[in-house]
C-alpha cells in the first residue's frame, strides 16, 4: 500500500541535528547562473544501466541470541522512597520563581542583508537569491521543515547535478564547481563550501550515476510529504509477518503497582562533544559551527563563547561534559542502567574525518566507563558517528573504500564492555542488537539510520537495509513466544520527517502487532524534550505505544543541556515492564555563564507536572488532548520542551498545531492522516479567542456613556483612539 502524501502544509516543523544544508543549496544556486533549464523536469528520462543489488545472504534464525540475563540486580540501601514521582514542594517553588524570556528568535547561518548585517549582493546574485529564495531554503532543510520552495530548489539541485553528470563532467569538475557558487553566493565561507563539495558530493555523485530516477523522484523520496508522494517502484516495499496471530489486545494497560520493585535508568543522548570548544571565541561566526579558534574574534564581548557553552551553534566543551557524568554519578548513585542513544561528534560536519570521529567514539566511551563502572550501558548509533555525517551504506556496499565496515567494527569493540558477545554478529553487519537484560525484559537497540533520508545510499535501495526490521520481527516474535517484554532504543525518532516514509510505515506496523511485547521507546536526534505517539493504524482511538525522545547534553543551539531518569517497572510477579515515571534535570547555561559554575537541578517530572496518573500510552493520548484544549497546560508543555531555555522563541497557534503534531504522528510523513482533528480544535479555539477580543472591545468602548467620557479629557481621547484601531481592523479583515 502507498501512502499519499500531502502538500507542505502537513511537513514537520522540527529543528533536527544538520548536515546537507550548504550542499543542497548551493545546488539549487547552481540553476540560476545557468541556461540549462531544459534538463529541469524532463519529459522524456534518459536510460541509465542500474541493476538491483544483490543482497548478502544472511539467515536470521541461524544467528545467536542473546538467552542470559545480562544485568545484575544490585541492592540500593540508599533507595527510601518507591514513589519516585512524589513532588517536591521546594522545587516547584523554584518553578514558579524562574522567569522566562520569549523575545528571542532562532538563528541563522548567515546575516540577514534585509536586516543590515552590511552584506551587499552582486545584481546576478541577488536575482538568484529571490528565484530560490535560497536562505529559506537553507533555513528549512537544516530544521527540517521543508516546504514547496525547498521542495522546487531540491528538483532544481538534482536536476543541475544529473545535467552535469549526463554531458560527461568528471567528478572533480562537479565538485569544484558547487564550490565556487557556494562561495561566490556567501552560502558559506570558502572552507565550508569547500569541505562540504569534497566530503558531500562524491558521495552523492556516485550513487545518483548508479539510479534511474527523475528530480521529481528524488526529491520526493529525501523530503517527504513537503515534496509530494511520487510512487517509485523501487522504494515500495513491506516486510513480511510470521503466520502467527496477534495475542488479543486489552481494553487498556494495568497501571504499575505503587511501591513495587524498579530499575533506575539514565538516558543521555546527543553529547555533541566539541574538543575544539574555547572559551571567549567567536559564538556568532558565519558557519554551522563557532565557538572556536577557527571561529575568529567576536565582534564584541557578548559576541564572545561562555565557558560552560553557548546558546548560539555551538557544541558542548569538555568541562561540560565531565561536570555533568561528575554530577549524575555523586547524585544518582542507584543507576540500574544506562540508555545512550548517540550522537558524540560535534556539528562541524564539513570537515570530519574518519579519524577524528572515532577518536571522540574512544574518548565518550572512556568518560562514560570511568564515571560508571559496573553500570551495564546500552547505546544506539547516531547519524553524526559516520564521516560524512548520515553516511550508512548497507551490508551490499562492501568496497573498501566507501564501506561502513570501519565504523561498525570498531563501535563491536567499544560496546564490548557492556554487550555479551552474541551480540557481535549484528553489531558489525548493522550496527543494532538485542539483549536479555533481566529474565522476562529484553532490550533491542535499532540503527535509525537506515531510515534516515538524508543517507544517499538508501537511493540505491532503501529495501530494509541490512535486513534490520525483518531481523527487528523475529526477535520480538521469539520475545513474545518466551513472554519477554522489550523497550526499544535508537536514535532518530521513527516519526520524525528525517526517518524515510516507507521505512517508518514498516516500523509502525510491526509496533502495533507486537504492542503487548514492546512497552517504551526510547530516542534522541532532536535536541528537545518530547515524545511520539503510536495508533493502531485501523483504530486511531486506540493508543498503542509512547516513544521517549530524550533532551540533548549539547545546548545546540538555543537550549540548555539536559539528561532523563526513568523509573521502570522492576522485578516482580505483576511487572509490566512500563516506565512509572520520569525526571528531567537541566543545567542553566545562562547562570553556569555569568556565576562561572554550573548548577543541574531537576526540571520537572512527568506525572507531577502533567497531573497524569501513569504513564502507559492511554494516559499520553490523554495528556495530547489536554494539550490541545489547554492553553495554560501547552505553555508548560512548551517550556519544558525548550528546557526551559531564555532563548526559547514565542509559540502562536500556528506552532502549537505543529508541535502537538509532532507528538501524535508516530508514522513520518503522514500529518494530514493523524493531525487534522488537533488542528481543527486548535484553529477553532484561536478563532473564539480572537472573537472574544474582539467583541470585549467592542462591548467595553460602547458601554461608556458620554457623560462618563466627559469627566476626562484623557479617558475621552484614550475610548476614540481604542475605536480608531478597531476600524483598522475591521477594514483589514473585510479585505
Amino acid at each position: 500500500m502507498t501512502l499519499h502524501g500531502a502538500s507542505s502544509l502537513w511537513s514537520s516543523p522540527r529543528r533536527s541535528p544538520r548536515g546537507m544544508c550548504s550542499l543542497m543549496t548551493v545546488l539549487a544556486a547552481l540553476l540560476t547562473t545557468t541556461n540549462a533549464f531544459p534538463f529541469l523536469f524532463p519529459r522524456v528520462q534518459p536510460r541509465i544501466n542500474w541493476t538491483q543489488p544483490e543482497l548478502a545472504e544472511w539467515v536470521i534464525e541461524e544467528q545467536p541470541r542473546s538467552i542470559h540475563p545480562h544485568l545484575e540486580l544490585t541492592h540500593h540501601p540508599n533507595r527510601t522512597n518507591s514513589e519516585p514521582s512524589d513532588s517536591d514542594a521546594e522545587f516547584l517553588e523554584r518553578l514558579r520563581a524562574i522567569k522566562t524570556n520569549r523575545t528571542a528568535t532562532g538563528r541563522m547561518l548567515w546575516y540577514d542583508a534585509a536586516a543590515g548585517d552590511g552584506l551587499v549582493y552582486p545584481p546576478f546574485v541577488d536575482k538568484a537569491l529571490k528565484l530560490l529564495n535560497l536562505k529559506q531554503v537553507a533555513y528549512e532543510i537544516e530544521n527540517s521543515v521543508m516546504s514547496k520552495v525547498t521542495c522546487t530548489a531540491c528538483k532544481a539541485g538534482a536536476g543541475m547535478l544529473q545535467h552535469q553528470i549526463q554531458s560527461g563532467k568528471s567528478d572533480e569538475e562537479i565538485m569544484r564547481l558547487i564550490a565556487e557558487y557556494c562561495t561566490n553566493l556567501n552560502i558559506q565561507s570558502a572552507r565550508v563550501c569547500q569541505g562540504v563539495s569534497q566530503l558531500f558530493g562524491s558521495e552523492l555523485i556516485y550513487v545518483l550515476k548508479r539510479v534511474n530516477l527523475t528530480p521529481d523522484e528524488l526529491c520526493s523520496f529525501v523530503i517527504g510529504d513537503g515534496c509530494s508522494d511520487v510512487y517509485n517502484p523501487y522504494h515500495e516495499w513491506e516486510v513480511i509477518f510470521p503466520p502467527v496471530p496477534k495475542p488479543p489486545r486489552l481494553a487498556d494497560l494495568p497501571i504499575p503497582l505503587e511501591a513495587a520493585p524498579f530499575f533506575k535508568v539514565l538516558h543521555i543522548s546527543d553529547t555533541h562533544y566539541d574538543p575544539h570548544y574555547v572559551e571567549g571565541s567567536n559564538a556568532e561566526c558565519n558557519e554551522p559551527l563557532c565557538c572556536r579558534l577557527s571561529s575568529g574574534r567576536p565582534a564584541n564581548p557578548n559576541a564572545a563563547a561562555g565557558k560552560w557553552g553557548d546558546y548560539r551553534k555551538c557544541d558542548t566543551p569538555k568541562r561540560t561534559v565531565d561536570n555533568m557524568l561528575a554530577h549524575i554519578a555523586e547524585t544518582h548513585k542507584d543507576i540500574d542502567y544506562i540508555l545512550w542513544t548517540g550522537d558524540l561528534p560535534p556539528h562541524d560536519v564539513w570537515n570530519q574525518t574518519k579519524e577524528e570521529n572515532l577518536a571522540i567514539i574512544k574518548e565518550t566511551v572512556k568518560q562514560m566507563v570511568e564515571k560508571f563502572p559496573g553500570i551495564p550501558i546500552f547505546p544506539a548509533l547516531g547519524n553524526h558517528e559516520s564521516a560524512p555525517v548520515n553516511s550508512f551504506p548497507p551490508p551490499y556496499v562492501n568496497q573498501v573504500d566507501i564501506s561502513i565496515n570501519w565504523l561498525y567494527d570498531e563501535l563491536d569493540n567499544q560496546w564490548r564492555r557492556w554487550l555479551p558477545q552474541s551480540v557481535s554478529h549484528t553489531v558489525r553487519r548493522g550496527a543494532f542488537y538485542s539483549v536479555l537484560v533481566r529474565p522476562g525484559f529484553r532490550i533491542i537497540s535499532m540503527n535509525m539510520n537506515y531510515c534516515n533520508n538524508k543517507n544517499w545510499w538508501l537511493l540505491l535501495n532503501s529495501t530494509d537495509p541490512a535486513t534490520e526490521l525483518q531481523w527487528f520481527i523475529y526477535e520480538l516474535q521469539s520475545a513474545e513466544f518466551s513472554n519477554e517484554k522489550v523497550h526499544v532504543i535508537g536514535h532518530i525518532p521513527p516519526g520524525h520527517s528525517d526517518c524515510l516514509k516507507v521505512w517508518s510505515r514498516n516500523f509502525y506496523k510491526i509496533i502495533s502487532r507486537y504492542e503487548s511485547t514492546i512497552t517504551a521507546q526510547f530516542y534522541g536526534h532532536t535536541h528537545y524534550d518530547e515524545f511520539e505517539m503510536f495508533y493502531d493504524p485501523h483504530d486511531l482511538n486506540h493508543p498503542n505505544s509512547i516513544a521517549y525522545i530524550g533532551p540533548s547534553v549539547s545546548p545546540y543551539y538555543d537550549l540548555n543541556p539536559g539528561y532523563r531518569i526513568y523509573y521502570v517497572d522492576g522485578d516482580h510477579d505483576s511487572t509490566t515492564r512500563l516506565v512509572i515515571d520520569h525526571e528531567s534535570w537541566i543545567m542553566n547555561l545562562k547562570e553556569a555563564n555569568l556565576y562561572g559554575y554550573p548548577i543541574w537541578y531537576k526540571l520537572y517530572t512527568a506525572r507531577a507536572a502533567f497531573n497524569m496518573k501513569a504513564l502507559r500510552p492511554s494516559d499520553w493520548h490523554n495528556l495530547l488532548n489536554d494539550l490541545t484544549n489547554n492553553q495554560e497546560l501547552f505553555e508548560l508543555y512548551y517550556k519544558y520542551y525548550w528546557k526551559n531555555s531564555p532563548a526559547r522563541p514565542t509559540c502562536d497557534a500556528e506552532c502549537k498545531k505543529r508541535m502537538i503534531c509532532d507528538c501524535k504522528s508516530g508514522r513520518s510523513h503522514d500529518r494530514k492522516h493523524f493531525c487534522t482533528d488537533v488542528e481543527s480544535k486548535i484553529d477553532e479555539e484561536s478563532s473564539k479567542s480572537w472573537k472574544s477580543w474582539f467583541y470585549r472591545g467592542l462591548s467595553n468602548s460602547g458601554e461608556q456613556t458620554p457623560e462618563e467620557g466627559s469627566n476626562s479629557n484623557t479617558e475621552t481621547t484614550t475610548d476614540n483612539n481604542n475605536w480608531g484601531s478597531m476600524d483598522f481592523i475591521i477594514v483589514n479583515v473585510g479585505g
